[in-house]
């Protein structure tokens, strides 16, 4: 299956949660999670279904997946690489699998406040406006490392807007970002349960 091309609001309505897709938007009143709290369809607005595990395991995977536009065998691939590192490492597989998430070229141009959404910020990289360190680069699934620098050639790319406060582990100062350090697992996302994601790949 290819890129979803359908309208994103539909994603944040169908997990229920808001994933910021639409930039701005998203963080506003108008969002569609607020103007229709319900899952997407014809019987949307009726009494939610209990889930089964298997159903618990799978939405937050999807959820995941959406938020950092991710496709599946990409996604299952990274499963298999956190699990790699946790046991060549001995660190805990879901945080090692976070990382690999939050470390994303793309998710990072966002977090620092460079990009209105995750599909902006993999445009900009696609489309040749991203310099990591100091080199073109046109590859949003990148994983940066601990010192890397990150940069937005045309300034009038960057975003002007503030949504949300950029994380420690990152340092930013106007169009150009440093990853500082690793982040830990307080800096990332709350709402992610990254334990039923190992369950859901476990089985």
């Amino acid at each position: 299956m290819g890129r979803y091309t359908g309208p994103k609001e539909r994603l944040s309505r169908r997990e229920g949660v808001e994933l910021h897709l639409k930039g701005s938007r998203s963080f506003s009143e108008k969002t569609g999670l607020k103007r229709k709290p319900f899952v997407p369809g014809q019987h949307g607005s009726k009494r939610k279904a209990r889930l089964s595990n298997y159903g618990l395991q799978l939405r937050e995977k999807q959820k995941v997946k959406r938020t950092y536009g991710v496709r599946e065998r990409q996604f299952k691939s990274l499963y298999l690489e956190s699990d790699r590192r946790s046991k060549v490492y001995d660190t805990d597989k879901g945080l090692e699998l976070l990382r690999l998430l939050e470390l994303r070229l793309d998710n990072v141009l966002y977090l620092a406040g460079l990009a209105p959404s995750r599909a902006a910020a993999r445009q900009y990289v696609v489309h040749g406006h991203v310099l990591l360190n100091d080199k073109k680069f046109t590859i949003p699934s990148a994983e940066l490392k601990e010192g890397d620098s990150v940069e937005i050639k045309m300034a009038k790319l960057a975003s002007t807007e503030k949504l949300f406060p950029v994380p420690e582990w990152v340092e930013s100062k106007g169009t150009k970002a440093t990853v500082a350090r690793l982040p830990i697992r307080e800096e990332i996302d709350e709402g992610i349960r990254e334990n039923l994601i190992i369950e859901y790949y476990s089985r």
